[in-house]
């Protein structure tokens, strides 16, 4: 007995050891305290103050309107907060953070020339933004013939450059006015059937900003893709639509803590998530047609005559419930031993346990407790099942549903239903939003607004429709919003999202190719 105590100790002692150098090396690793800014007429600059120098890299868009710095090895300070700042040039900073680095992320009004350079005496590292007109001419010429020659050559270039950042910037504004979009919009094809607008404007009190994405259904497809591939599970924005090889993705469903979804969803025509409380959705139908109206989900069992109704699929098993668990919620059921299951394939009951039990693929489980148990406690293995499950027409044909919710536009007219659908603690402030839409054009429309920052401070539900009709959408449907409104295209994040780093969402809605 003491043999076995004096193990434990040490083993307790070693784990004490390691977790106070883990905390150690922490803490001697390179820390962000503090990221300022300064703008004036010839520049804007962030300055990053540092407890010791560091290693960086600049990334730059291929648009010239976001930078990023990434600091390696460094970890943010406890004390850093997220800067609300803005400029001539500059529309907002954010910072995150990982084990092994921080990135601050620069976003801008227009194109811009960046440099940084290294400080010492404090450590910290500065990002001058400059216009490229004036980046080009700023140097000095070096002394010499071939100096002077090298420094005309790259004034030329600069210019050139300054130049085609122009007229891109030009032509973006061009392409938006010929779509007849709100004034304050670039818009830029990203691909063939795929366009981006960027909306930035100031408004009396604020600036609003935001991102859209017009995709047309000839090209592309829309389809429900899950956080980490099952429920329960979160994952980025970017990290699903890099998981299906997307070319673009927006965050779709409401959810609980642990990846459950709220709200009823279907992937590849099969139910993932139910509620009993009719939400608005959207349904992607066979032929690749998007439809909006309000949806509920009906579900049953019966087995030797005696029919349950179904209390949900692929969430927690609540009390007295019956659950259906499918091959989406991973490989068991993750229950506890309170509760009776039936594993169930063509339409047989082919194992009964207590709880946790493995999910078939080519099948279901049924999780019953307490009287939805005891109504079922002579069932055997053998016994027919039959599983009754509707939306209501057309969404029982509809391959992908999302219900999310309010419904935002209807017909081309705005329609904002949240006391019907119980949301109206979601509409009391701006707030950053997202929603997906079909237009006037015969095309889908992804779209987001940023909210909670200097930048871009938000819309109330009825603004977020009126801006969405703006941009041409006929028929819209509010997704999850506030730190999870992201939307992502070409694995890049158009827009800044409000907890100052990408928020681990339960779904997606993804853009793929025909």
């Amino acid at each position: 007995m003491m043999v076995f105590f004096w193990r434990r100790l040490r083993y307790f002692i070693l784990t004490l050891v390691l977790l106070a150098a883990l905390q150690g090396a922490a803490l001697a690793a390179p820390q962000l305290s503090g990221v300022r800014f300064h703008s004036e007429a010839a520049r804007d600059r962030v300055v990053l103050d540092l407890s010791e120098a560091s290693d960086y890299e600049l990334d730059k868009a291929a648009d010239g309107k976001r930078v990023t710095v990434v600091l390696k090895g460094v970890r943010a300070g406890r004390s850093l907060k997220q800067p609300m700042v803005t400029g001539k040039r500059v529309k907002g900073v954010r910072w995150s953070a990982s084990d092994s680095e921080v990135r601050v992320v620069v976003s801008l009004a227009t194109a811009c020339k960046a440099s940084i350079g290294q400080l010492k005496n404090p450590p910290r590292l500065f990002l001058d933004l400059t216009d490229p007109v004036a980046a080009g001419t700023a140097r000095k010429p070096a002394a010499g013939k071939a100096a002077g020659e090298a420094a005309a050559a790259e004034k030329t270039a600069a210019a050139a450059k300054a130049a085609a950042a122009t007229k891109a910037a030009a032509a973006a504004k061009a392409a938006a006015a010929a779509l007849g979009l709100p004034e304050g919009t670039e818009a830029v094809q990203l691909a063939a059937g795929l366009m981006r607008f960027d909306y930035h404007v100031w408004q009396d009190d604020g600036w609003v900003t935001a991102y859209f994405l017009d995709v047309d259904p000839a090209v592309y497809r829309l389809k429900v893709a899950l956080g980490g591939g099952k429920i329960p599970g979160l994952a980025t924005t970017s990290a699903i639509s890099d998981s299906v090889n997307a070319v673009a993705a927006i965050n779709a469903s409401f959810f609980n803590w642990n990846g459950d979804l709220i709200g009823v969803t279907k992937t590849n025509g099969e139910v993932v998530g139910t509620t009993y409380i009719p939400r608005s959705a959207m349904g992607i139908l066979p032929n690749g047609q998007a439809y909006f109206g309000t949806v509920t989900y009906n579900g049953s069992v019966t087995i030797g005559g005696v029919t349950q109704y179904v209390g949900g699929v692929d969430v927690e098993r609540g009390t007295d419930s019956l659950v259906i668990y499918n091959r989406y919620y991973g490989p068991r059921t993750r229950t506890n031993e309170y509760g009776r299951e039936l594993t169930v394939v063509n339409g047989r009951v082919t194992a009964i346990a207590a709880g946790n039990s493995a999910i078939p693929a080519d099948g279901c489980v049924i999780s019953l407790h307490g009287a939805a148990a005891d109504i079922y406690s002579q069932v055997q293995v053998g016994d027919a099942v039959t599983i009754d499950e509707t939306l209501g027409a057309p969404w029982d044909r509809a391959t992908e549903v999302v219900s999310v919710g309010p419904s935002l536009l209807k017909d081309g007219v705005i329609h904002v239903t949240t006391a019907a659908e119980q949301l109206g603690e979601i509409d009391r402030h701006r707030e950053p939003r997202s929603a997906i839409a079909t237009t006037t054009r015969g095309t889908y429309l992804l779209a987001v607004v940023d909210g909670r920052q200097q930048s871009s401070h938000g819309c109330t539900l009825t603004e977020w429709a009126q801006l969405l009709k703006a941009f041409g959408a006929k028929d819209a449907l509010n997704l999850d919003g506030g730190g999870s409104s992201e939307l992502v295209a070409g694995g890049q994040v158009l827009n800044s999202p409000s907890d100052g780093r990408e928020r681990g969402v339960g779904s997606a809605i993804v853009v793929l190719h025909k």
